[in-house]
């Protein structure tokens, strides 16, 4: 039987959270465990809630929803940081895959359809809402013409099945059908991405996306 899906919920509308979590909480397998109306009060319960995966507006007051991320990503390393947020911003959403985030999903999205955006971030996967998606490839294309002209620091020395795992996490394959293309074990799989992370010190495996573009392991047209 799947363990529950501890979630927590961090927005400044209070009748948003109340909405989600009503939603939430009649969904099998996951629990609210937790709400926060900004990034500091965020930081603070999710320590005592321990949850899974935390939804997080970005705009919000005392603390911004990417900095309480970051800060949440060093005390809990293991945490799912799932954006919700009306920002469209290139900025905001690369700022928040940068901090450590799995996704970044706009508020246009049914509510219902945040269950299944828990757990799909919850099982590894990475999402991105798809109007977002297309200016983070803009992004990418911009961030390896501007790599073109300078001198290339070594790169961490990953092994050739971790360059081929990394390749298939960039194209937005998760573990399972990583495993299956390789024919290897899930858990094979999932080692392999840890010591990646590891390897190049990177939070999570939208980073390791923007490191894989970045070093030209995956072309973007």
């Amino acid at each position: 039987m799947a363990e529950t899906i501890r979630v927590m919920i961090v927005d400044d509308h209070a009748l948003f959270r109340r909405g989600l979590q009503m939603v939430l909480e009649a969904e099998e397998g996951i629990e609210v465990v937790g709400e926060a109306g900004d990034g500091q009060e965020a930081i603070q319960k999710a320590e005592e809630a321990m949850p899974d995966v935390v939804l997080m507006d970005v705009r919000m007051p005392k603390r911004s929803g990417i900095e309480a991320t970051t800060a949440l990503k060093e005390v809990l390393p293991n945490v799912k940081i799932l954006m919700l947020t009306i920002s469209d911003e290139e900025a905001d959403l690369y700022e928040a895959i940068k901090a450590g985030a799995s996704g970044y999903l706009l508020k246009e999205i049914s509510i219902e359809e945040v269950a299944n955006a828990v757990r799909a971030v919850e099982a590894g996967q990475s999402l991105i809402s798809p109007s977002m998606a297309s200016k983070l490839l803009t992004e990418f294309a911009t961030m390896v013409k501007k790599t073109d002209d300078r001198q290339p620091l070594p790169a961490p020395r990953l092994t050739e099945r971790e360059l081929q795992v990394l390749k298939l996490v960039a194209q937005g394959l998760n573990n399972r059908d990583i495993a299956k293309d390789l024919f290897i074990s899930e858990n094979t799989v999932k080692n392999h991405v840890r010591n990646i992370l590891e390897k190049l010190h990177l939070h999570s495996r939208m980073e390791a996306v923007v490191y894989a573009v970045r070093e030209k392991l995956l072309d973007i047209k």
